[in-house]
């Protein structure tokens, strides 16, 4: 397959804008710009699609800029409903610096990162609406999806003009850069089409764009901060674990369609992930692949490493081989209850929710259905205290095979 080729097989392009995009995609040696905003001071998965497209171009011999928008950042792209949340000058150069370093660490420091603000912060607005507002209708802005949609509920005329301003960006980086290309996601087409009209009708000369369409979760919404359900690139945020969790659990319908989409495995070996899926779909072989892919790109061998010693761990039993900071990752968002004394662990099956009475309790014990730290507990008498807790902290109860509970001792 030719890259063009095997991106519309990946299902990485949506809409196109160019004559001749597919040659230009081919050649493998133009240069060509994503953006976002720094509302956040982490990337989310979301992002990691349309990046994750920039790496492919960039490996077939393409050049990436990855702009942050330090200006378009203080606005803020329309939302369908609305107006985004303005955030500090101060938070948003915050951001900006974790996201240029996040990009950089993707691109394995290959990729050029600019801010929309470097020439933006001298621009007069006369000068601007002379070299830009001139260029743009208002018929043709106010036909743009985005802005129509937001006409009844109204919409900001800070709002109203993003659109010139990303426009512009195109313009300054088809001028300053040689930047032929833009490829976003689909949500930008409107934003991308401004700034090509503004490129012809300013130099005379096409260029090109494609979007991708927007990867969306198994209830149909984006992935993305505004949807509540961001996976966000920076481990810290999100740990491996969590990640592993969550892709080793997509659904099996979803699953091809990510391995095409977030990974750089091949046609063959994604077909053959495939055919597991359908014949043999306990084994999951697809989906610890996708895992296995993505958290290696992003965090490491290592971090995927220890992200399956975590799940293998907890899903034998084996609890006590892990640490206190693998405990903490695995249990991250859970409240744990607390210990302060030594307990009966018939009562604190019963105080840590474990269990809904003694006698349930007992029945649990007695059954051989209660584990503590990775080991099963047939005493009914058997007392918890700060000797038997990992590294004298943390106790994890385990009832029967996916139920989990875990208390620290203060």
């Amino acid at each position: 397959m030719t890259l063009f080729e095997e991106l519309k097989w990946r299902g990485l392009i949506k809409d196109m804008a160019g004559e001749d995009l597919e040659d230009k995609i081919n050649s493998g040696n133009i240069t060509f710009y994503w953006g976002t905003d720094p509302t956040a001071d982490s990337l989310h998965l979301g992002h990691y699609s349309s990046l994750i497209t920039a790496k492919r171009l960039a490996r077939a011999g393409h050049h990436p800029i990855l702009l942050c928008g330090g200006a378009t950042g203080l606005i803020g792209d329309p939302r369908p409903t609305a107006e985004r949340e303005i955030i500090s000058k101060e938070q948003l150069n915050k951001n900006l610096e974790g996201i240029k370093k996040q990009v950089s660490e993707i691109f394995d420091g290959k990729a050029e990162v600019v801010n929309n603000y470097d020439w933006f912060k001298g621009y007069e607005v006369t000068d601007f609406l002379r070299d830009v507002g001139k260029y743009i209708n208002i018929n043709y802005m106010l036909d743009k999806d985005i802005i129509r949609r937001r006409l009844d509920s109204g919409i900001t005329f800070a709002e109203f003009t993003y659109t010139l301003i990303q426009g512009y960006d195109f313009l300054w980086l088809y001028e300053n850069k040689g930047c032929i290309m833009q490829a976003e996601g689909s949500d930008q087409w409107g934003n991308i089409t401004t700034g090509l009209d503004l490129i012809k009708k300013k130099t005379g000369k096409d260029a090109y764009a494609f979007t991708m369409p927007l990867v969306l979760d198994k209830y149909g919404r984006k992935f993305g901060k505004s949807e509540g359900n961001a996976l966000w690139l920076d481990e810290k945020k999100t740990s491996s674990y969590e990640l592993y969790q969550y892709l080793i659990n997509v659904d099996d319908e979803m699953v091809i369609d990510y391995l095409k989409i977030f990974t750089f495995l091949t046609k063959d070996e994604i077909e053959a992930l495939e055919k597991s899926n359908t014949e043999n779909p306990h084994l999951r072989e697809a989906h610890k692949a996708l895992a296995r892919e993505i958290i290696t790109d992003l965090h490491g061998k290592e971090s995927y490493a220890e992200a399956e010693k975590i799940s293998e761990s907890l899903f034998s039993g084996d609890i006590k081989s892990l640490t206190v900071k693998q405990i903490e990752d695995a249990f991250k968002g859970i409240e744990p209850f607390e210990l302060s004394e030594d307990i009966l662990l018939v009562d604190l099956l019963v105080s840590s929710g474990a269990c809904s009475s003694k006698r349930e309790a007992r029945e649990f014990i007695k059954n051989n259905s209660i584990s503590l730290n990775g080991e099963k507990v047939a005493d009914l008498e058997f007392v918890v205290t700060k000797n038997v807790a990992i590294e004298q902290k943390y106790v994890v109860i385990r009832r029967g095979k996916k139920k989990h509970y875990i208390g620290t001792f203060k």
